[in-house]
């Protein structure tokens, strides 16, 4: 990847550059009684994730560029202007600018803030107030990070920074806009389409929800973590842009939390065939697809469709379904669904990377034509990925599939080259 290029204009062009963060000790800070406020349903063994991690990460270096979150930040708070006026939003946010803590925090060595920004910063006992206070940290760890999908976004040659659905994730944003801001690897524009277009104060939209499946169609999801506000901030921002776009805009279920985001049930695999939860995204009745096209500037037509993989067709895009969890049982397809089975990160078209855990889904794949690698035999040379025409490379999943989220979920993509249609 050249420095500055920033480049996203679908889901499986072959990647050249991907943002990630690796889980570290702010996972295990999590205990059952905050677990619910850092949006998880259960805690996770870091000691069984980071494997599983790693040989995840192994994949990818052996493919493109990769770049660490904590790293990134690292370097540009070794700029004083940039670290003051990051800390500064940080306490603005969190502390409402509390004088004491804030002077705290700066106080901190670069090389260490870097880290505890991320793993969380202990409140300093100085009164009898915080010496009472049960809390532990006066910035709590982000144990959602690694999920790096969410908090930014990259679309065409832009970066969209997201508006989470729960505070607790808010620094995450602040990070990652200061990161694509400053950072000398990237020139490029960011754009808070909810900070800039939203007036009710309800927007919210986050990067799990977003696929760019062309360089005209956008897909977003609508449901727990991305309002209709938030899309309706994202239409305005690409009235700003000439010549036609799509938004297809899937209504998700609020509950089961594994419907959390629109790649938790759909994702494009190759040109060719995307993965779906067949039951949401071919035969719900009560969420339903919406198709709006913007032209010149405006938004011509709003319509409602059969479905996205309908939308698509209209649009020149003739998907052929593959099921999450196979074709034969809907208790199967609900489990391996929960599982993150739906959630496939792509390489290049037709190489993907999911959670071997959910056999089924894996035997669908191999069905349709998709050879099989363990991640660990492709990081050791024992597999290569150009030795494969379809690919599924499998990662164990286990432990990390219980954070919610799957190999795309834990991916930015910053460029990618373009697919010939």
């Amino acid at each position: 990847m050249e420095s500055g290029n920033i480049n996203i204009n679908s889901e499986i062009g072959k990647l050249e550059g991907v943002i990630v963060h690796l889980p570290g000790p702010e996972v295990e800070n999590m205990t059952p009684e905050n677990a619910e406020r850092a949006l998880y349903s259960d805690i996770l063994n870091l000691s069984i994730a980071l494997p599983e991690y790693n040989n995840f990460i192994g994949v990818l270096k052996k493919f493109t560029s990769v770049f660490e979150v904590s790293d990134l930040l690292q370097d540009i708070i070794n700029d004083t202007k940039i670290k003051k006026k990051l800390l500064k939003q940080i306490c603005r946010h969190e502390h409402d600018e509390e004088e004491d803590v804030c002077n705290f925090i700066e106080k901190i060595s670069n090389e260490e803030l870097a880290t505890q920004l991320i793993q969380g910063i202990e409140m300093h006992k100085n009164n009898l107030t915080r010496f009472l206070d049960n809390e532990k940290y006066c910035l709590h760890p982000l144990p959602n990070f690694f999920f790096t999908r969410d908090a930014s976004f990259s679309v065409g040659n832009e970066v969209i920074i997201s508006k989470m659905a729960r505070n607790v994730r808010d620094r995450e944003t602040l990070i990652m806009e200061a990161i694509f801001e400053h950072h000398p690897l990237f020139n490029v524009n960011t754009v808070n389409p909810v900070q800039k277009f939203d007036k009710t104060g309800k927007g919210t939209i986050e990067g799990g929800d977003v696929i760019v499946a062309r360089n005209d169609i956008l897909l977003i999801g609508t449901g727990e973590r991305t309002s209709t506000q938030g899309i309706d901030s994202v239409i305005e921002h690409m009235k700003t842009k000439s010549g036609t776009h799509h938004i297809i805009v899937q209504e998700l279920p609020y509950k089961p939390e594994s419907f959390i985001h629109l790649d938790m049930v759909f994702t494009i695999l190759d040109k060719y065939s995307c993965m779906i939860f067949e039951p949401l995204i071919i035969h719900a009745t009560k969420y339903i697809t919406i198709h709006i096209k913007i032209e010149n500037h405006t938004v011509t037509n709003i319509k409602e469709e059969k479905n996205i993989l309908v939308a698509l067709r209209s649009l020149g895009m003739e998907l052929e379904p593959i099921f999450c969890g196979g074709n034969n049982d809907s208790t199967i397809m609900e489990r391996e669904q929960w599982q993150s089975g739906a959630n496939f990160f792509a390489l290049e078209p037709g190489k993907v990377i999911g959670y071997g855990r959910n056999t089924n889904t894996i035997e669908a794949l191999n069905k349709h034509g998709y050879d099989i690698a363990n991640a660990r035999d492709i990081v050791t040379g024992k597999s290569e990925i150009e030795d494969y025409d379809k690919l599924v490379i499998t990662i164990e999943g286990n432990e990390l599939s219980r954070g919610g989220g799957g190999a795309r979920c834990m991916t930015m993509p910053v460029a990618r080259q373009a697919v010939v249609w």
